[in-house]
């Protein structure tokens, strides 16, 4: 039971469902509620596709490509290190994606879907949580519901979107982005340090 509130608890840091509440608002702000509303479930149910692809089939990619399971842990936490970095240090995770809005028409996918929801820090989580090596089919069953618990609070955040920024305020969202950032940079460090470990183990 511990171990799977864990697993709740760093989807939602790595997802980071707060930290997209600014995105949606800025990327829905020419729509009314109905579409707002609409455009909050599309991007959910496409940011859960994505990452049950990633599930399913980048475990196979790699090891396709005879990357090891050591160095998979490494590049993964290294990757998701500087993806934590930037919720840290850099201007936000709201900021950023903001800034790369261009098509109102669009904004289901990009940015709302991808990369706000479904980030490359996601996308590497849920690969790294579902390894074959690692885990059974089971765990990964559990591990592939909690994403879909995930993304359903986080689908659930957005349709509230505009009560909880009026609740919480724009500092506030960058306080919480930044605490998850800090929590998914020590998972980060530790699947780094695993993955050093078992390769010189191994030797």
């Amino acid at each position: 039971m511990v171990k799977i509130l864990t697993t709740i608890f760093f989807v939602f840091a790595v997802i980071d469902p707060i930290g997209s509440i600014p995105v949606y608002l800025e990327a829905t702000k020419e729509f009314d509620l109905a579409h707002r509303n609409k455009i909050a479930i599309r991007a959910s149910v496409i940011a859960f596709l994505i990452l049950l692809f990633f599930i399913v089939i980048g475990q196979l990619i790699l090891e396709g490509m005879s990357v090891s399971l050591d160095a998979f842990q490494i590049s993964g936490g290294v990757i998701l290190f500087l993806f934590a970095l930037t919720m840290i240090f850099g201007d936000g995770k709201p900021e950023i994606e903001k800034n790369r809005i261009t098509d109102y028409k669009h904004v289901t996918i990009f940015p709302i879907a991808i990369p706000s929801i479904a980030s490359p820090g996601a996308i590497m989580a849920v690969v790294l949580l579902t390894d074959n090596h690692i885990y059974t089919i089971e765990q990964q069953s559990i591990t592939t519901a909690i994403v879909l618990l995930v993304i359903g609070l986080t689908c659930g955040i957005l349709l509230a979107a505009n009560h909880l920024q009026k609740m919480i305020g724009s500092y506030g969202i960058t306080v919480i982005s930044k605490i998850m950032g800090l929590i998914l940079a020590s998972y980060a460090v530790q699947s780094i340090l695993s993955g050093i470990s078992n390769y010189f183990s191994n030797l």
